[in-house]
């Protein structure tokens, strides 16, 4: 299905991809520990919310 070159570039793709965005991330580090505190509360409330939606429908299906 993909040729041996297009494989070997998707793999090189995203090794590098994925690094520039771990140094990245690194790099600002600490302005998102300013900036984002008390985000975890928002994930775990959509997730809340979406296990709720769950919970809901197949409470009310069967």
């Amino acid at each position: 299905m993909f040729s041996t070159g297009q494989i070997i570039f998707g793999v090189l793709f995203f090794i590098v991809f994925a690094g520039i965005i771990f140094f990245s991330y690194r790099k600002d580090l600490k302005l998102h520990r300013k900036y984002y505190k008390g985000t975890i509360y928002i994930l775990l409330g959509f997730i809340a919310f979406i296990l709720l939606l769950f919970v809901l429908k197949t409470y009310l299906k069967g």
